[in-house]
């Protein structure tokens, strides 16, 4: 049988190391070898002798992401094999964290990661209801990170002197450390008028850099 369809980029090859690596710029491939974790659903092919169950967030996790709608609905896989990860055929891109990183992610850009890394949902400071909400989730340790964008993402620096401004709707995350507040950006004549539909933003100030994708609009579909 011939077709492109064949093509050698598009074949899974045998694995030669465990861990996560990337299949192409829609989906991961993961080498289990005891455990790691996902999002729910994200799931798309697996071979070998793997389980798949839902991973709690413990009372505290529950509670943030039933208030806010943030949060990440995980499962953990454990056994042995190869799992590909994917999600409404986003892009996907792996963040390695190194000893003292910390990437604050919105959950629903988050696909996979390494059992060795941490996360925890947590108040995003100076931004209220206004902004869209009080929530994101931080990654902290050593390890791999996959996330998803829908379009290309584009990283923007951020350094001392010269804050910068993003649409809520449009963040995927930031470096943790950056200090975070709400920008007013329409005057009181202008939404009296109609608005400009750029009332308020996420102001991030610092050393780092924010992660937005190219578009604005909510995802149809829920996180997990």
């Amino acid at each position: 049988m011939k077709s492109e369809l064949f093509a050698s980029e598009n074949m899974a090859q045998p694995a030669v190391a465990p861990g996560m690596s990337q299949q192409n710029a829609k989906a991961i491939r993961y080498v289990v070898n005891g455990e790691m974790h996902a999002r729910q659903g994200s799931m798309i092919a697996f071979r070998g002798d793997l389980q798949f169950e839902r991973k709690g967030q413990g009372i505290g996790g529950m509670l943030k992401r039933a208030v806010t709608g943030e949060g990440l609905a995980l499962m953990a896989v454990r056994g042995q094999g190869e799992a590909w990860f994917a999600h409404e055929a986003a892009n996907c891109f792996i963040v390695e964290l190194e000893h003292g990183d910390a990437l604050t992610i919105n959950g629903r850009n988050v696909l996979c990661f390494d059992p060795t890394l941490s996360y925890e949902i947590k108040t995003v400071k100076g931004v209220g209801s206004a902004g869209g909400g009080l929530f994101n989730s931080v990654f902290t340790g050593t390890g791999k990170l996959a996330v998803i964008c829908e379009g290309t993402p584009i990283v923007i620096p951020v350094t001392a002197g010269q804050p910068v401004c993003v649409d809520t709707d449009a963040v995927v995350g930031w470096s943790a450390h950056l200090e975070t507040s709400l920008n007013r950006s329409q005057s009181f004549g202008s939404m009296v008028r109609g608005g400009s539909g750029e009332a308020v933003q996420l102001m991030l100030k610092g050393e780092g850099f924010v992660i937005v994708r190219p578009s604005e609009l909510v995802p149809a579909k829920a996180s997990g």
